[in-house]
């Protein structure tokens, strides 16, 4: 297969799109939905794979162009799993992911009055799918171990970074340097295993 040279980032989400662009080779022509003004597909899968195909395929189809996809979100193990699939929906219709944030830690109070003095197990999870010529090339899963952290701490990053702190590190996600983050994250996992397409 040819190397990919003009490529549709199938997201609608700008801090995805930032940290995508940034993992990409800097030669590639790189589109994203806002651009051509394509709205996002109804997301109805039942994995984060599932969800990172049914963007694929439509930001593809729609655009006639080669599309990578991403469907991520944040595993909460006490939570069976929650937000999960359902990370961005958390926050609702205007991606308000400080009410997100709290309602993780709202749901864990419930669960256990103490949670904030123990080490609450979560992971991120990142699905990527490349899609072309209707057809799926390749779909990679990449994840990134971790804890909840009491408190939302830092103003970088996007979505539930500033709760998550990844296992091995003091601080969350939200402060880090965008630098830092990018290279151990779930993004960056998932993309080390279909780079050699670019």
């Amino acid at each position: 297969m040819k190397k990919i040279t003009k490529l549709l980032i199938g997201t609608n989400n700008k801090g995805k799109l930032e940290e995508i662009r940034s993992l990409l080779p800097k030669n590639l022509k790189i589109f994203s939905p806002i651009d051509l003004k394509i709205k996002s597909p109804p997301e109805n899968g039942k994995t984060f794979e599932d969800n990172s195909l049914i963007k694929a395929k439509y930001f593809s189809q729609k655009s006639q162009m080669t599309c990578l996809s991403d469907d991520s979100g944040l595993v909460v193990d006490i939570l069976n799993g929650k937000p999960g699939i359902y990370s961005a929906r958390w926050a609702g219709k205007n991606a308000d992911f400080k009410k997100a944030m709290n309602r993780i830690f709202k749901e864990l109070s419930k669960k256990d009055k103490h949670w904030k003095n123990k080490k609450i197990k979560a992971r991120f999870v990142c699905a990527l799918t490349i899609y072309q010529a209707n057809k799926k090339i390749i779909n990679s899963v990449g994840k990134i171990e971790g804890y909840i952290s009491p408190f939302i701490k830092g103003k970088n990053g996007f979505g539930y970074d500033p709760i998550f702190i990844p296992i091995h590190q003091k601080i969350t996600f939200g402060e880090m340097k965008a630098s830092q983050k990018y290279k151990i994250d779930h993004r960056f996992k998932a993309f080390k295993k279909i780079k050699k397409f670019f």
